[in-house]
């Protein structure tokens, strides 16, 4: 689909943009923010000083993009594995002895509970035990661990990694990874990638009240406020809107996606708290903009009319499920997979009537916009693998699986011929035996339980292109995510990476920010504090550092431009 992307609503969003081959732009990229971390070598410069002979054991000679990697000889890797309780590891899955057997590759297994993942991986690499490769790290996952040299640069050895680089061109993500480096100048994780993005959330509306009511998709926040009072008008007993998703912060998933069409971030997608102003071509702290008051004083609108259950913040999902399914709600915040999940609720109270689909996300004063990256979960490498003979034979083993058509086929769907068929026209059949996410019900062995497949571990961003994303989707998401695609996209914020001392400094004036952020937050939402006590709300921040917090990420933003070499273009 590849959507243009927008600087901004109305224009507001300026970028660096260069026409160079992707390792040239990296590489401008990697030299404009070592400015005060001492020279950068450029992407792919300390793969061309490798010796073969001491690190290219297993190795392919001219592995280039589209190629089938096979060691030379047999290769053992070791990983950190995330053991998922959907679908527990097993040493004679499919995908394990087939890369051993057609592949050369013998994948040694560390494995980690999904239940202590997070604090698995940090044990790991801060004892400095990390095993070659760690998947399911995110971007900034990675930046504790820069200082000590546990983690590898993998943007030195890019040219190692023909199949990724030929995606960050020919997909243009080079603004999207610009924001992975590090004030050193380079970066440490190999993300996901998404040819488009993937629209997940939004809101389910009990489609047969909307059809009743002759409501379509509303285009903006307004008219979504519109339609929940025709639903109360029509159903008095009702309450229209009652949400989820507050467990660790209020309304995390409405507020996300809500945001950007306000011009602001919040939610799950309010990080550290800066937001990038084109305008003033600086950053600001997002709890504090105005853009942000006037999103608190929408929800908190709804919940004042009664539009919105006052509980949508304090209960938990299962409780919002249950008001849901058994009439006593008619929205509630959903993603296209927790569909299904509502479905079997309603199933359950037992009303044939209901029916549940997902609206597109209405714009707002700021514009019709999305927020959404390219990059999702991918890996770190540990800083020891350079030292290893067989590290080139790792580095090309990675780019195979991860980022190649083939090898990205394979996470995903298996063994063709065995697991699946394909037609002509490229349309993908499960076996008669195999089914994955209800595609083949009658299927009595699954896709990642029972050979490997399907597994987020080997699986980044669920197959990276969009004919592949889309391969095991329904139609109906498809259709969601298509009319997301209108929407228009903002573009990555820039580059503003801190160093060691810089990081504890701002650790410490975040975590309080944000707490009194996302308290805040929910007290104006539900009208225990007044919209009209702003300026005292933001004056309790300035209280707690907020000033020096941003000055700090400003600085480290001007860093980073000093040196750019390149043009900036302005719309």
């Amino acid at each position: 689909m590849n959507t243009p992307v927008t600087r901004s609503a109305e224009g507001r969003r300026r970028r660096m943009r260069h026409a160079w081959p992707v390792t040239s732009v990296l590489a401008a990229s990697a030299l404009l923010l070592a400015s005060c971390g001492g020279d950068a070598e450029g992407e792919g410069d300390a793969a061309a000083e490798l010796d073969m002979e001491t690190s290219g054991v297993g190795a392919m000679e001219d592995f280039a993009a589209g190629d089938t990697f096979v060691a030379t000889e047999p290769v053992e890797f070791s990983l950190l594995y995330r053991d998922h309780p959907n679908y527990p590891i097993q040493d004679d899955w499919e995908f394990i002895t087939k890369l051993e057997e057609e592949h050369g590759v013998t994948l040694e297994t560390s494995n980690a509970p999904l239940s202590d993942w997070a604090e698995r991986r940090a044990l790991v690499i801060g004892a400095g035990d990390a095993p070659d490769f760690i998947p399911i790290t995110y971007p900034g996952d990675e930046t504790q661990f820069i200082a000590g040299g546990a983690l590898l640069p993998v943007s030195d050895y890019l040219d190692l990694m023909p199949n990724l680089t030929e995606k960050i061109e020919s997909w243009e993500l080079e603004e999207d990874f610009a924001s992975l480096y590090q004030e050193d100048g380079k970066f440490y994780v190999l993300p996901g990638l998404l040819e488009d993005p993937q629209h997940q959330y939004s809101f389910a509306v009990r489609g047969d009240i909307w059809d009743e009511l002759g409501l379509e998709d509303p285009e903006s926040f307004e008219e979504f406020a519109d339609q929940l009072r025709q639903v109360e008008e029509a159903y008095p007993d009702m309450v229209p809107y009652s949400d989820r998703w507050s467990e660790n912060g209020p309304l995390e998933a409405t507020l996300n996606v809500a945001a950007p069409n306000f011009g602001t971030s919040a939610g799950w997608g309010y990080g550290d708290g800066m937001h990038y102003d084109a305008e003033a071509d600086e950053f600001v702290y997002a709890g504090a903009m105005d853009e942000y008051r006037d999103l608190l004083a929408y929800f908190a609108g709804l919940v004042e009319e009664g539009l919105m259950d006052s509980e949508s913040l304090t209960q938990d999902d299962d409780q919002a499920i249950q008001k849901f399914a058994s009439g006593s709600s008619a929205v509630i915040g959903a993603n296209d997979q927790e569909l299904l999940t509502y479905r079997t609720s309603i199933e359950e109270v037992g009303d044939e009537d209901m029916e549940v689909r997902l609206i597109r996300v209405p714009g707002g004063p700021a514009g019709d916009m999305v927020d959404a990256s390219r990059l999702e979960s991918g890996m770190a490498l540990s800083a020891d693998v350079a030292e290893e003979e067989d590290f080139v034979a790792l580095m090309q083993f990675l780019d195979w699986l991860y980022y190649s058509d083939e090898g990205m086929e394979f996470s995903k769907w298996g063994v063709e011929g065995e697991t699946y068929t394909k037609d002509e026209d490229g349309t993908r059949t499960l076996a008669e035996n195999v089914d994955m996410n209800g595609l083949n019900p009658d299927g009595e062995e699954q896709l990642n339980v029972d050979y490997g497949y399907h597994n987020g571990v080997f699986m980044l961003a669920h197959g990276s292109s969009t004919e592949l994303v889309q391969s095991m989707l329904r139609d109906e998401v498809i259709e969601f995510r298509d009319s997301m695609e209108s929407k228009e996209r903002l573009t990555p914020d820039p580059a503003r990476p801190l160093d060691e001392l810089e990081r504890e400094r701002a650790s410490i004036s975040q975590t309080q920010l944000t707490d009194q952020v996302r308290t805040a937050t929910a007290q104006f939402i539900l009208g225990q504090r007044d919209i009209e006590e702003w300026d005292s709300f933001v004056a309790e921040l300035e209280s707690s550092g907020m000033a020096e917090f941003v000055e700090l990420h400003n600085e480290a933003y001007q860093r980073a431009q000093e040196n750019l070499d390149g043009e900036v273009v302005e719309d």
